[in-house]
């Protein structure tokens, strides 16, 4: 029987997950692992002695096109799972799942289906954007769809489509509920290097049009990389200072300073976990959707202290996979608000970071595994019973802290410019 690329979430009658016991699996990803049983296994338990993929193939967005389907209004269990206080869904839980998601495309795209040469290692290298463009409601049916958009030599670019019925009140078009850009690398299990994916020809107009979008997004990047460093620092220090002004008054004179202003080191929150088999994926290493998951708890409870009013979130600006975790590392979540903007006083905007620290204090080091990107407003409810609240101005008190806000701020005008 041919394996449909459509999969339901909460179909019964699928068999539990068995291929990697422990493992981290949600209805999602038990659904998502069970459409390509063979493939899984052979990327679960691969063969360092088979040789790898030599004949590169030519694939087209459609091949590795999937869709999840989530039955909320009939499934009680599931929309119970998937609910928030606020009868929207988990932002967390489907970070995790639209993560399931992307890896698998990428499983789909890259296996020559040859099943006497080693699978390549992908991994997530970054998600590059995440925009909320409607609330998405616990009670009506959801489907996730995504597909390749762009293929370089050995990094591919996943995009996701987050889509539900529009209500009565909407538009009839207006379905889209989430957009998400994910890239994946591929390495060779054996060496651990770069190692070549399958070619991407894109068919329709609509992914011709998507392809040359990433290309010139990934041209942007790498110009901005190799742009003039001496301009950028002479720029740098001028906003350095600038920041730095107001920020010396809090720490000399704190009886003068803005009380619409706050420092940036007071707005910080941690949270520590280790992690355990469960939150493991098929490399044996920690599923990054849960890595994304628990930074996002983390962001929105920073964004609640911080504004005094209940956020909503807006955006995943960007999260950089830097190392993997592995099973058993003591996992540090540190964040901040790095910058508000409240010009608006209609959406004030809360950019939110948090930084991801494996710590070995046996070795008595700590390494950076991840850096997330956040983006919130407060939620329109909330601001009508606090009629006249403000949001604060962060200003920093440090040099490292001036420099992470501008080099956040100037990644957000590239990201802006590349949209």
């Amino acid at each position: 029987m041919e394996e449909s690329s459509d999969c339901d979430s909460n179909s019964s009658t699928k068999k539990p997950l068995s291929l990697w016991p422990g493992s981290y699996h949600s209805p999602v990803t038990v659904a998502l692992s069970e459409m390509k049983s063979r493939t899984f296994e052979r990327i679960a338990a691969p063969s360092l002695d088979e040789p790898p993929q030599t004949v590169l193939l030519t694939r087209t967005p459609s091949e590795s096109r999937m869709t999840i389907i989530y039955n909320f209004s009939s499934d009680f269990t599931l929309r119970e799972q998937y609910r928030d206080p606020w009868n929207e869904v988990r932002i967390g839980k489907l970070l995790e799942d639209l993560d399931a998601l992307a890896g698998t495309i990428s499983v789909k795209h890259c296996s020559d289906d040859d099943y006497t040469t080693r699978p390549l290692y992908l991994v997530t290298a970054s998600v590059d954007k995440m925009v909320l463009k409607k609330p998405i409601s616990v009670d009506l049916d959801l489907s996730i769809s995504g597909a390749l958009t762009w293929v370089g030599r050995s990094s591919m670019e996943i995009q996701l489509d987050v889509t539900q019925p529009p209500t009565q009140s909407a538009e009839a078009t207006d379905s889209v509920a989430l957009t998400a850009t994910f890239i994946f690398v591929a390495r060779d299990y054996k060496t651990l290097k770069s190692a070549p994916v399958n070619r991407l020809t894109p068919e329709t107009e609509r992914e011709k049009s998507l392809y040359e979008a990433a290309e010139a997004r990934n041209k942007l990047r790498k110009s901005t990389i190799k742009g003039d460093k001496k301009e950028i620092e002479n720029r740098g220090m001028n906003s350095v200072e600038a920041l730095l002004s107001e920020g010396r008054i809090f720490c000399d004179m704190p009886a003068l300073a803005d009380r619409d202003s706050i420092l940036l080191r007071e707005t910080r929150l941690e949270n520590s976990l280790i992690c355990h088999p469960q939150q493991r994926n098929i490399h044996g290493r920690i599923f990054g959707g849960f890595l994304m998951h628990r930074a996002f708890e983390l962001a929105f409870s920073t964004a609640y202290a911080f504004a005094g009013m209940m956020p909503s979130f807006l955006e995943v600006d960007y999260v950089d996979f830097l190392r993997p975790v592995d099973v058993g590392d003591f996992l540090r979540l540190k964040s901040c608000v790095l910058y508000t903007e409240s010009e608006s006083s209609d959406q004030p905007l809360i950019h939110v970071e948090v930084v991801a620290h494996v710590t070995r204090p046996e070795f008595r080091s700590t390494e950076v595994s991840n850096r997330f990107y956040f983006t919130f407003t407060i939620r329109a409810e909330a601001k009508a019973k606090n009629n006249g609240s403000r949001i604060r101005k962060v200003v920093p008190a440090t040099e490292e802290e001036a420099r992470r806000i501008i080099e956040r701020m100037d990644a957000a005008s590239v990201d802006l410019y590349a949209s």
